[in-house]
């Protein structure tokens, strides 16, 4: 085994975190500030110090957890030089260690209540880590894991639990009002982090200057997403300064492929489609957008005639552009539109995975606020633009943990979060 000096691997902002005794820490942060990576150094060496000692980490949806939390762990133990003690399993998904049959154990809380029959083969669980903290449903989550692990006697020794996350921007969020009950509570330490105390250098000077765009483009932003301050809603939805209009697709940034997001309210509210190109520079541009409102008409459009309007936008965009469609999305809820379009054109229309309203809005303000999005100034397009300008959060709802939007004139709204959260690893925010 190498000799390495963990104090090497940790910030100076952190060294109170791992002095503390205190059986609970709450580590917040923004974005890089390298929270995670010091929660999963600190569990290896604790776990490596009791023979008998196992850790749980946990997120709320289990199919993050391979990708995410388990990669972590498993940095830590390669930093730290011993990774032939251990074997790595992926199914299940288990790090256990080699000569003590101690491990270390993933778990999803989809449905925390089927935690409660997880059994430790060896020893006791020495700490838990809630990782991504935020996407738990609430408190009622935690408590039910938290009695299910630490139930058991273990004399003088405390389960240590972590919890790690980045705060919602809604001071209503219930894990950004529970965390602030927790400032006097005996049994907790609370730390808050950002990128700007890495005093060692550990990160990039390419995300550096990503960072330094994101706080030049908007400030606000910057300041939720990397300094981790809780900003607030505000009543409008999106800063309109990020919706730059150009009059042409630039000489030197040529789309890549196109993608089509669609919004469908047949009879009742109206329906569009958006067209939206990728460039080699991994922009976004809105070339065209298809809208027909279905009020003050007295005969409706049917399934097939937006079959077959979806159709010809299409064809116009690859007349135009050259490039063909690469992912179609669309509502999930929309199963009518899907299979006519199937049935009429033999093509597959992608149902997007949808995420809470909050979430789908966050990831389009990410794409803004880098400064990647841009729409062709066109008659076509104008509706987009202006249904984004009204586009507001309801002011009744804004003092709770769930805030809504007001549902009107919202249609190019909800197809511009469906193409993102469709797209987010082609278009570079979730790698």
């Amino acid at each position: 085994m190498k000799t390495v000096d963990i104090m090497d691997m940790v910030n100076p902002n952190f060294y109170s975190f791992w002095l503390t005794d205190k059986p609970a820490a709450i580590l917040s942060g923004g974005r890089s500030s390298m929270k995670s990576s010091v929660i999963s150094l600190k569990l290896v060496t604790d776990f490596l110090d009791d023979e008998q000692g196992n850790v749980v980490c946990l997120r709320k949806v289990g199919k993050y957890l391979s990708g995410s939390v388990y990669e972590q762990i498993k940095w830590a133990i390669y930093m730290l030089g011993v990774e032939s003690e251990f074997r790595f399993g992926k199914s299940p998904l288990i790090i256990e260690h080699r000569r003590t049959g101690t491990a270390f154990y993933f778990y999803g809380v989809d449905d925390p209540l089927k935690l409660k029959s997880a059994k430790i083969a060896v020893g006791y669980v020495m700490a838990l880590w809630f990782e991504e903290l935020a996407e738990f449903a609430g408190i009622e989550d935690i408590d039910t894991v938290e009695d299910t692990f630490i139930r058991e006697d273990l004399g003088d020794k405390q389960v240590k639990v972590y919890y790690s996350y980045n705060p919602p921007r809604n001071p209503y969020e219930w894990v950004n009002e529970w965390r602030d009950g927790k400032h006097n509570d005996d049994d907790f330490f609370l730390h808050h982090s950002t990128y700007l105390e890495d005093k060692k250098g550990f990160l990039s000077n390419q995300l550096i200057r990503k960072i330094d765009k994101y706080k030049a483009n908007d400030h606000d932003y910057w300041r939720w997403m990397y300094k981790g301050e809780v900003i607030g809603l505000g009543d409008m939805v999106y800063n309109m300064a990020h919706f730059r209009w150009i009059d042409e697709v630039p000489a030197n940034d040529d789309i890549m492929l196109i993608d089509v997001a669609i919004d469908t309210g047949h009879q009742v509210s109206a329906t569009t489609f958006l067209g939206l190109g990728l460039t080699k520079r991994l922009n976004v541009i809105l070339l065209d957008t298809y809208y027909y409102s279905p009020e003050h008409k007295q005969e409706k459009k049917a399934p097939s005639d937006f079959a077959a309007d979806l159709a010809a936008f299409e064809e116009r965009l690859r007349q135009t552009y050259n490039r063909n469609v690469d992912n179609r999305t669309i509502d999930s809820a929309e199963g009518g539109m899907r299979n006519q379009y199937f049935k009429d054109y033999g093509v597959r229309l992608h149902p997007v995975a949808k995420k809470k309203k909050v979430t789908m809005i966050e990831n389009v303000q990410d794409l803004l606020a880098q400064g990647r999005f841009f729409m062709l100034n066109n008659d076509n397009n104008q509706v987009f633009y202006e249904e984004h300008k009204r586009y507001q959060w309801d002011a009744d709802t804004l003092l709770s943990d769930d805030p809504k939007v007001v549902k009107r004139d919202d249609h190019t709204a909800d197809a511009f979060q469906y193409f993102v959260q469709d797209n987010l690893q082609k278009i570079q925010l979730k790698l």
